[in-house]
Parts: C-alpha cells; sequence; structure tokens
C-alpha cells in the first residue's frame, strides 16, 4: 500500500461539493446590544445554563476497545524529552512487576516473563518520535475487520502516524485533518487486550491535546519538564489544562535534573536544580521521579534501544523504573 492509499485512510469524509458541513461549525448566539443587570441568583442561573450548552458540543467519552487504563505523557513545551519518557515507561510499566522486580531494588529485569500488556500510541502527528525510537519501521497490516494492527518491538504495541508516511514526509494539515488522523488512530486500531496504554501527546494544550482528553477516558496524566523556568511555565499551563477537562494528573517528572561529569564525577545543575519540586509543591502535585542528563539516554533513544530495554541495570534505566511503580501507585483500580 503506498503513501497516499494509507493516508486516504485518515483523511476526514469529503461534504458534497468540497464544502464543510454546517454541523460542523459551532452555534453562536448574537450578542446583545443591552442586557439588565441581574441579581445573583438569575446570574447563578444563567451560569447553569451555559454550562448545559456548552456540555451539548463536547463529545461523550467512549473507551479504547481492550484497553483498560489510558495514560498520557505530556509536556507544555517540546524538547523536554517527552518522547524518551513516553517509550521508556511503556517498558518500565511491562517490565514493573511482582516477578521481575524484588523489594524494589530492580536487581534483574526479565523481559521473558511479563504480566502486563502494554500499548504505546504517537499522536504527535507532525514530528512523530516512536518509530525511531522503538527501532520500527513498515506500514501497519489491517485485520479481518479493517482495523490497523499495531506494529510490535520489545513486547511493545505501537502506533504512529510516522508507520503511515515517509520518515521526511512533512505532514501538511489543518486542524479538521488531524482531528480526523488522530481519531483514527485511536478508534481504528486493532489494540488487542492491553492493561496499559502510554499516550505520547505533542507539546502544547491545543486542539489534540482536548481531543484526547474529551473522547476517552484516562486514568491520568503525566506532565514531563526540565528544572528550566521557561519549560517549567509551560509545564503549568499543561497540568492546568488537564485539571480544566477533569483529567487526573498524577505527577510531575523532573527530566534532566542533574549532569554528572563522567572523568571527575561532578554535578551540575545545566537547567537548574529542583524547579519541578518546587512547581509540583504550587500545584499541590507529587514529583514521580528525576531522570539525569545523561549521554546513554540519547543514544540509547536514537539507536532504537531504549535504556530501558537496552541497559536495565543502569541507574538511568532504574530512575525510570521508579517512576512506573509511582505512576501505578497513583492510578485507580482498572475495571474487573
Amino acid at each position: 500500500m503506498g503513501t497516499w492509499p494509507r493516508l486516504l485512510l485518515l483523511l476526514p469524509a469529503a461534504s458534497p461539493r468540497g464544502c464543510v458541513r454546517r454541523s460542523a461549525w459551532p452555534m453562536s448566539i448574537p450578542a446583545s446590544p443591552w442586557r439588565p443587570r441581574s441579581s445573583g441568583v438569575d446570574s447563578d442561573v444563567l451560569k447553569d445554563r451555559r454550562a448545559q450548552i456548552m456540555a451539548r458540543g463536547l463529545p461523550k467519552q467512549k473507551p479504547i476497545k481492550g484497553v483498560k487504563q489510558v495514560i498520557v505523557v505530556a509536556s507544555g513545551k517540546g524538547g523536554v524529552g517527552k518522547s524518551t519518557t513516553a517509550v521508556n515507561l511503556a517498558l518500565a510499566l511491562g517490565a514493573n512487576d511482582s516477578r521481575s522486580l524484588k523489594s524494589h531494588q530492580y536487581p534483574s529485569v526479565d523481559w521473558n516473563i511479563k504480566s502486563k500488556a502494554i500499548g504505546l500510541l504517537d499522536v504527535d502527528v507532525y514530528g512523530p518520535s516512536i518509530p525511531k525510537m522503538m527501532n520500527l519501521r513498515g506500514n501497519p497490516e489491517l485485520s479481518e475487520s479493517n482495523l490497523m494492527r499495531p506494529l510490535l518491538n520489545y513486547g511493545i504495541s505501537c502506533m504512529s502516524m510516522g508507520f503511515l508516511v515517509e520518515e521526511t514526509a512533512p505532514v501538511v494539515w489543518r486542524g479538521l485533518m488531524v482531528m480526523s488522523a488522530i481519531e483514527k488512530l485511536i478508534r481504528q486500531v486493532d489494540w488487542g487486550q492491553l492493561d496499559y496504554l502510554v499516550i505520547d501527546m505533542p507539546p502544547g494544550t491545543g486542539d489534540v491535546q482536548l481531543s484526547v482528553s474529551q473522547n476517552i477516558p484516562i486514568s491520568g496524566a503525566v506532565i514531563v519538564s526540565t528544572p528550566q523556568d521557561i519549560a517549567l511555565m509551560d509545564a503549568h499551563k499543561g497540568a492546568e489544562m488537564f485539571r480544566k477537562v477533569n483529567v487526573p494528573v498524577l505527577g510531575l517528572i523532573q527530566n534532566m535534573s542533574v549532569f554528572q561529569c563522567p572523568n571527575c564525577k561532578h554535578e551540575t545543575h545545566i537547567f537548574g536544580a529542583d524547579g519541578a519540586k518546587k512547581l509540583a509543591k504550587t500545584l499541590g502535585l507529587d514529583v514521580l521521579g528525576d531522570v539525569p542528563l545523561h549521554l546513554n539516554i540519547r543514544e540509547a533513544s536514537d539507536s532504537g534501544q531504549p535504556i530501558v530495554f537496552s541497559q536495565p541495570q543502569s541507574n538511568e534505566a532504574k530512575a525510570y523504573l521508579r517512576i512506573a511503580a509511582e505512576v501505578v501507585k497513583r492510578l485507580p483500580l482498572p475495571p474487573a
């Protein structure tokens, strides 16, 4: 199947004469030139009425078939290591059980023994990173029910826009086409039976974040940030966005927290110290863990062998394993 036939699966259905259906546009009520001053009771009634009208336009949340719990990994700003965190968190969730860990000291990880089924969904349409980080190439096959089958590596079921376009091909789409693609990446994929689906969100607080949050029930969101003030400003916005759409925020991950010189072992806080901890205190959240700025993490991600898989005994891998344990502790009980 060529690139364009694959993309046609994601395009929104065209309306007659190529026009956007009128029902697709939000209805608006023309502003009145004169509004009488109302009492407090009347004001409360108006607020309730406005909330009811707004709720009508929101999609009803529908669980993803076969998926017990959804965890979103997000950040307000790009370049803070969100995709690297999502990949290693997914792998750590698959290894983080009583049969592969002993007394939470992580002496060994047995990748042949798994009690959890994990999926990884990349909804960053414009800049998908999961195919390279998970060392996956090729096109998803279609099942008998015309659903895309995720690609599999390291025991993780993966789906990404990067499987449907050429690696260097830009996706030059407007919002409606992106929303249609996100819907199909979620709904038209045969995920099988998953305990956890980790969703790697794009940066920001825009259409994709709202669409995902309002269409599927999310067990919790994880916010990734460096300790730098600029990154923390956007991380604060990201956490508040999830709260506004009633998605529980499980906590913050402080990425690139410290750099240790490989020669003299001196530690330098390149992006600042404890910035995420201060933000977490402001938001009333917990810091799920710190991940150091280390060459091994970058090299493992670029080579398509995430550090939790390729170097499970390293301190960097253990940091992700501890974070996964903290995430699981804060998740609600999955449905029976």
